[in-house]
């Protein structure tokens, strides 16, 4: 092509067609970890419900481990019962904590 003072234009950039690639989701679903206290039976119920949506729970069970070993060890129970039928686990941390984890979650042991 030629301009108004006869000097040869650059000639315009050829525009090609493309395909976008859509990008590949790795992100993974996001565990949250989740810190309770076990203080008695009605704690678990809610532990029991967190770990069913998918979370962590770090139960704290000094106090009640301290103050009522039976209802401890009856809350413990019920909370195992639950995560066994649910695939997930349960692992006492010390003698201060419990991990509760759902079946998405393997808690590895030494």
């Amino acid at each position: 092509m030629l301009n108004i003072f006869n000097r040869k234009r650059e000639e315009e950039p050829k525009i090609e067609e493309f395909t976008e690639v859509p990008q590949e989701d790795n992100e993974q679903k996001k565990i949250n970890i989740m810190i309770e206290k076990l203080e008695g039976l009605v704690d678990a119920d809610p532990i029991i419900k967190k770990v069913k949506e998918g979370h962590i729970v770090l139960a704290h069970i000094k106090g009640l481990r301290e103050n009522n070993m039976e209802e401890l060890k009856q809350s413990i129970g019920k909370i195992r019962t639950y995560t066994a039928n649910m695939n997930g686990d349960v692992v006492g941390v010390g003698d201060e904590w419990l991990v509760v984890a759902p079946s998405s979650v393997e808690i590895k042991r030494n």
